[in-house]
């Protein structure tokens, strides 16, 4: 049983967030380390945070200088990670019990060094809001019209990670490394509902503004088009959302 390092960016929303835990710590594969990176400028819910996990020895708690964004908090609880594998799930999104497990074995049985799962989208009361599904294959020219991949559902070999890494972008930041993994390998998904990814009024990437703006920096500044071929990507990924977000549930 391959060890999986699983990595959570903690910035606030500790109610949400000892649900987030609990679903991790009541997988069915038990092989894991929990990396948790406190990453706000307030101190204040340190202590919260601690009192959660002392008796816990498979959590670890880096605390962030001050706030560096989720990106850079994932790359640096990477570095210090010791499992094959990294999961990734921000702090107020779960995971249904036997996630790891249907995923590590589908990942072994097939020898992939990536993969994504189908996932819920819910409301801050846990009530169902619409599904994504994981297509079995994306490719490059896939991914630049449509972001199809739920960062909370992705697991990878961490000496794949370590080519790649987050990008510095407030939002986008997962966006950016599918992109930059899909233009060398296909993207393999998993059709099966393994978590939920939970929409709260006050998150990041409910921030139209910070996203549109991300997505032009990606566009341009990472995937190097020119500024018309960049804005009218900027267009296309916003209706492929709307379509995405307002589809029949």
């Amino acid at each position: 049983m391959k060890k999986v390092s699983i990595i959570i960016p903690y910035f606030q929303g500790f109610i949400f967030f000892r649900q987030t835990l609990y679903s991790v710590l009541k997988q069915t594969y038990k092989n894991y380390e929990i990396i948790i990176i406190y990453d706000h400028d307030n101190k204040n819910e340190v202590n919260l945070l601690k009192n959660l996990i002392s008796k816990n020895n498979k959590i670890k708690l880096i605390i962030n200088n001050f706030n560096i964004g989720a990106g850079k908090s994932r790359n640096k609880g990477a570095i210090v990670a010791k499992g094959k594998y990294l999961a990734f799930i921000d702090s107020d999104d779960l995971w249904n019990k036997n996630k790891l497990e249907e995923q590590i074995n589908f990942m072994e049985t097939k020898k992939l060094n990536f993969s994504h799962t189908t996932y819920t989208i819910v409301d801050e009361n846990n009530r169902k809001l619409s599904l994504r599904k994981a297509r079995s294959e994306l490719y490059y020219k896939d991914l630049l019209n449509s972001c199809d991949i739920g960062l909370s559902t992705v697991i990878m070999t961490k000496k794949l990670f370590d080519k790649y890494k987050f990008s510095r972008n407030k939002t986008k930041e997962d966006y950016s490394l599918w992109l930059k993994i899909s233009k060398k390998q296909i993207i393999y998904g998993l059709d099966k509902n393994l978590a939920k990814w939970r929409k709260t009024k006050n998150s990041l990437s409910s921030n139209i503004i910070q996203k549109l703006f991300d997505a032009y920096d990606l566009y341009y500044n990472q995937e190097k088009f020119n500024f018309l071929i960049s804005m009218l990507k900027v267009i296309n990924l916003s209706m492929n959302f709307l379509k995405k977000n307002y589809k029949k549930k």
